[in-house]
C-alpha cells in the first residue's frame, strides 16, 4: 500500500481532526472511556465513513466491535498535530485584533502560546495590558534568532497593504505557518502554509443561506 503523503492530505481531513479532538475531550471529561465511530461522527457532525476515512489517513486506530479508547484516540490526534505540547507563535501586528487575540487565554488550552507580539507604533493607544511584551518590528530577527523553542507559526493582523511584506520577512526567518487575518492572499513558497480568516467573507456565506 502506497504511503499517504503530508502533502497529500486533504486540509478539512486535518480541519476536521481537531473537531474529533475536542469531541473526544468532551467525552473524556464526562468519564467516557471507549466510543464508536458512530457516536463520535455524530458529535462532530460528520458521516461515520467520514471519520474513518479521515482516520486511516493517519494509520489504523480502534478495534472493530470495540470502537476507539478515547483516551488514547485523544493523545494519538494531539501528537499527530503536534499540540500535546505548548506549541510558540508570534503575532504581528497590535492593533483591536491583535490586542484581543493577545489578551484571550484559550489558546494555551489547546496548546499554543503567543510568546511575542511585534508593531510598527509602539505608542499607540491601547485599552488593554498584555502579559506577552510587545516589540518594534526591527527586533524580530533578534527575538526569534534568541527564541530556544523554535518558533514556526505566526499570526499576522496587520492592513491588507502590509500584509505581504510582513510575510515575507516572517518566512525569511524560518516561519512556516501563518494564521493571516489580512484580507488579502499571500503568495508564498510551496513549503509554508496560510490559513486565511476573513470574518467578511464567513458573514456573506451566512447571509447566503440565511436568504435560501
Amino acid at each position: 500500500m502506497k504511503k499517504i503523503t503530508r502533502q497529500e492530505i486533504p486540509r478539512k481531513a486535518v480541519y476536521r481532526l481537531s473537531v474529533y479532538l475536542r469531541c473526544l475531550q468532551r467525552l473524556n471529561t464526562n468519564g467516557i472511556r471507549t466510543v464508536s465511530s458512530e457516536a463520535l461522527a455524530k458529535a462532530a457532525g460528520v458521516k461515520s465513513t467520514q471519520l474513518r476515512k479521515d482516520l486511516t489517513y493517519f494509520g489504523q486506530f480502534g478495534t472493530r466491535g470495540l470502537g476507539y479508547d478515547v483516551e488514547q484516540l485523544a493523545k494519538m490526534i494531539s501528537d499527530l498535530l503536534g499540540t500535546n505540547s505548548l506549541q510558540p507563535v508570534v503575532l504581528v501586528g497590535v492593533g483591536n485584533l491583535g490586542l484581543a487575540l493577545l489578551s484571550y487565554r484559550g489558546f494555551e488550552q489547546e496548546g499554543f502560546e503567543i510568546i511575542a507580539a511585534f508593531d510598527v507604533d509602539l505608542n499607540r493607544k491601547r485599552n488593554k495590558n498584555v502579559a506577552q511584551p510587545i516589540y518594534p518590528m526591527e527586533k524580530l530577527p533578534e527575538v526569534l534568532e534568541k527564541s530556544k523553542r523554535g518558533v514556526k507559526m505566526a499570526i499576522i493582523t496587520v492592513p491588507p497593504s502590509e500584509a505581504q511584506e510582513v510575510a515575507n520577512t516572517l518566512i525569511g526567518l524560518g516561519i512556516t505557518g501563518i494564521l493571516n487575518f489580512a484580507p488579502i492572499v499571500l503568495d508564498v513558497p510551496e513549503d509554508v502554509t496560510v490559513n486565511n480568516v476573513n470574518l467578511a467573507i464567513e458573514l456573506e456565506n451566512l447571509s447566503y443561506f440565511i436568504q435560501h
